[in-house]
C-alpha cells in the first residue's frame, strides 16, 4: 500500500469518528424540545432522529459539493491530505471542547473553521467571496462569505423571528381550546417536526463530511476533478455514522437546550422545530450552502420562548451560547492551523 492511498483511508476513518462526533454533539437539535415536554422517552426519540439523519444524508449533494468545491484550493498529493487531516483535528477537538461543558455551538463551522485555518497555515488559497450571475439569484454568491457567514447571520435571524410568528399564531389559533382536547394532537406534531428536523440535520451535517471525504479522494487523484457525483459508499458510510452518534446521544447539549434556555412547551416546542427543520431544507436545497442546525434550532428556541418576555429566557445560558457561536469559526481555525504545524513538524509535507 502506497503513502497516499493509506492517508486517504486515514482520512477517511478520521472524517467518520468526526461525523459520529457531529450526531451525537446535536442530537439535541432534533429531539431535545421533545424530550423536554415529554412529547417521546429519550430513547424513542433518539431512534428516531438516527433513522431521520439517515435518510437526510441521501436526499442531496449540494451542501457536499459547497464543502469540497467552493471554499479552499488544496495541493494533489500528500501535502493537500495533511491539510485534510488538520482540518478533521481541528473540528473534532472543538467539537469534544463543547460538547464537555455541554454548548450547543456548531459542528459545522468547526468543520469549515478547521479546513480554512489549515488551508492559511499551509499558505493555499482560500475562497473568501465569488458571484456567479449565471446562477439563479439566491445562489449567486459563493466562497466562506457567501456561502458559509452570510448564511451563518441570516439562518439565526430567519430561525428567532419566524419561530416567534408562528408561536404567536398558533396561540392565537389554539387560544379557546383547552390542553386535554388538544394535547394529543401537540404531541403528535411535535414527532412529526422532530423528524422532519433530524433528516433536515442529516441532509445538512452528513453531507459535510460526505464532502470532506471526497476532497481527500480528489487531493489524493482517486476521483477526478470534473466528477462532481459523490460515490454512493462516501454516503452510506457518512450517513450510518452520523446516525449511529445521534443514537448515541448528546445528554449535555440536550439538557441546555430543551431546559436551560427557555421553559419549554409543547406550543413552542411545534414552533421551534417547524421552523427550524423548514430553514434548514430551505437553505440547502435552495441556497445549497452549508448552514449550522445549531444555531438554527438554538435561535428559533430562543424566539418562541421571547413570545413570553424577556424574563422567559435564561439569557446567562443565551450569552454562553452566543459566546460559543462566535469564537467556533476562529478557535476552529486555529486548531486546524496549529494541527498543521505540528503534522508538518512530524514529517508529513
Amino acid at each position: 500500500m502506497d503513502a497516499t492511498l493509506a492517508i486517504v483511508i486515514a482520512i477517511v476513518a478520521v472524517a467518520l469518528i468526526f461525523d459520529y462526533t457531529n450526531g451525537f454533539h446535536d442530537a439535541a437539535n432534533a429531539i431535545a424540545t421533545s424530550v423536554a415536554t415529554k412529547a417521546m422517552s429519550a430513547r424513542v426519540a433518539l431512534l428516531i432522529a438516527a433513522l431521520g439523519n439517515l435518510v437526510g444524508a441521501f436526499i442531496s449533494e449540494d451542501v457536499a459539493k459547497a464543502i469540497w468545491k467552493g471554499l479552499i484550493d488544496a495541493p494533489e498529493g500528500i501535502s493537500g491530505l495533511t491539510i485534510v487531516i488538520a482540518t478533521l483535528i481541528g473540528a473534532i477537538t472543538w467539537n469534544l471542547i463543547t460538547w464537555w461543558f455541554g454548548i450547543p455551538s456548531s459542528s459545522s463551522h468547526a468543520l469549515i473553521g478547521g479546513l480554512v485555518g489549515a488551508a492559511l497555515a499551509a499558505s493555499n488559497a482560500v475562497h473568501w467571496w465569488s458571484f456567479d450571475g449565471e446562477k439563479p439569484l439566491v445562489q449567486r454568491a459563493g466562497g466562506v462569505i457567501g456561502k458559509v457567514l452570510i448564511p451563518m447571520v441570516a439562518s439565526p435571524l430567519i430561525g428567532f423571528t419566524a419561530a416567534f410568528g408562528l408561536t404567536l399564531l398558533v396561540q392565537w389559533l389554539f387560544r379557546k381550546a383547552t390542553r386535554p382536547k388538544v394535547g394529543p394532537g401537540f404531541r403528535a406534531t411535535q414527532v412529526a417536526a422532530s423528524s422532519a428536523m433530524a433528516v433536515g440535520h442529516g441532509l445538512q451535517d452528513a453531507q459535510k463530511t460526505m464532502g470532506i471525504i471526497t476532497l481527500a479522494l480528489v487531493i489524493g487523484g482517486y476521483q477526478s476533478h470534473d466528477d462532481e457525483h459523490i460515490h454512493p459508499w462516501v454516503k452510506i458510510a457518512a450517513a450510518l455514522a452520523i446516525s449511529l452518534g445521534t443514537y448515541a446521544g448528546g445528554w449535555r447539549i440536550m439538557k441546555t437546550l430543551g431546559k436551560r434556555v427557555i421553559e419549554m412547551d409543547p406550543v413552542r416546542a411545534v414552533a421551534s422545530q417547524t421552523v427550524a427543520s423548514s430553514v434548514l431544507f430551505w437553505m440547502a436545497i435552495t441556497l445549497k450552502a452549508p448552514i449550522s442546525t445549531t444555531h438554527t434550532i438554538t435561535s428559533a428556541i430562543l424566539g418562541a420562548g421571547a413570545t413570553r418576555g424577556r424574563k422567559w429566557v435564561r439569557w446567562r445560558v443565551v450569552g454562553n451560547i452566543l459566546t460559543a457561536w462566535v469564537i467556533t469559526l476562529p478557535c476552529a481555525a486555529a486548531v486546524g492551523a496549529l494541527s498543521l504545524v505540528l503534522l508538518r513538524a512530524a514529517g508529513m509535507p
